[in-house]
């Protein structure tokens, strides 16, 4: 937890309690959890944390860039503390959701624009079925 405090810290962000034990839930487990599933396994380790709190600390966590959302069409949005470049992998069946590492470095757009446009960023999210559900294995699907 001295490192996520230091994070927090170095970022700019006041490093409370709440805050760091969140932060500390998204990089335990990198899979892309929503808001409510931070807040029920923040609670586990923090009973007194409410989902407001969790919701609060998301947004200031992504305000100072040490996490971002990642958005699906019709699905609660999710939290990702990898801020290296990458893109993200929804699998249709079981719904989980996998960093995809960007093969090599690519200016901010290869798509020809026209004039005036300026790219800040970009989000790519590939769809289909991950190794295990390709594979014909059976998956929950989560709720999210």
């Amino acid at each position: 937890m001295k490192r996520i405090h230091q994070t927090l810290a170095t970022c700019g962000l006041r490093p409370t309690r709440q805050r760091e034990h969140v932060y500390h839930v998204l990089l335990q487990q990198r899979d892309h959890p929503t808001a409510e599933e931070i807040f029920l396994r923040a609670k586990s380790e923090m009973p007194t944390i409410s989902l407001a709190t969790v919701y609060n600390c998301l947004e200031a966590l992504e305000e100072f860039g040490l996490v971002k959302q990642v958005n699906m069409q019709r699905a609660a949005t999710r939290y990702c503390p990898n801020m290296h470049d990458h893109h993200h992998f929804h699998c249709d069946a079981c719904e989980n959701v996998f960093d995809v590492p960007v093969s090599s470095p690519t200016p901010k757009s290869d798509v020809k624009l026209p004039s005036g446009f300026q790219v800040s960023g970009r989000e790519v999210t590939l769809r289909g079925l991950c190794p295990d559900c390709g594979n014909g294995k059976r998956k929950v699907r989560r709720n999210g």
